[in-house]
């Protein structure tokens, strides 16, 4: 006879969760956020308009009946932490907003996207939970750009870097000018195949 394992509530999964769930119960907000905020945490970024290949999440989220899908998962932590300490304890500043400002930034410059048709939910978190709730939340929803069409948080190389290929989210979506300067990516009718053959496997 096998024994239940006991709840342990400092268990990394059990902390994960608590993460996640406590940004799922956050209100939509406009993309981005109509004031700027100080704070550090995950993200999350939902879709509701026409593009043809996102239609089996954002007809759920248009619907807005509490069962959102996020389209992007994603985090911002303190400046300690993106230089390879833990970040403990720093300033955070307005590293989330931000964050969300260049998410809205990118979208706004693409051909086939608008940002109307976009919201978020966001959750201010102590610095040493955010990669935890953000990898849960990942593995959680397996959102599409996180898990299939990534490149939506790629950051301009620089001068003289663009010797890179252009990301799958950079194919399908045009107009980021700096992408334009990198070199050809996938096909983008290969990457719509891709699409519909993940949303064919995901149970929403």
């Amino acid at each position: 006879m096998s024994a239940e394992p006991p709840f342990n509530p400092l268990d990394k999964r059990n902390l994960g969760t608590s993460v996640a769930e406590a940004l799922l119960a956050q209100q939509r907000s406009p993309l981005p956020p109509g004031e700027k905020f100080i704070a550090a945490g995950v993200y999350a970024i939902y879709y509701q308009g026409s593009f043809e290949p996102y239609q089996p999440i954002a007809a759920r989220n248009l619907a807005n009946d509490g069962t959102d899908i996020p389209i992007y998962v994603g985090k911002a932590v303190p400046a300690g932490a993106r230089k390879g300490g833990f970040g403990l304890d720093s300033a955070p500043g307005t590293v989330l907003f931000n964050r969300l400002a260049e998410h809205a930034e990118s979208i706004q410059q693409t051909e086939n996207l608008s940002l109307a048709d976009f919201f978020c939910r966001y959750l201010a978190v102590d610095d040493i939970w955010i990669p935890l709730g953000e990898s849960l939340l990942i593995e959680m929803f397996s959102p599409l750009w996180n898990r299939v069409v990534e490149g939506f948080g790629n950051h301009d190389p620089g001068s003289g870097r663009h010797r890179g290929k252009r990301s799958a989210w950079d194919v399908l979506h045009p107009g980021r000018s700096w992408a334009n300067n990198l070199q050809p990516g996938k096909e983008r009718q290969a990457l719509i195949a891709a699409v519909t053959k993940f949303f064919s496997n995901l149970t929403i």
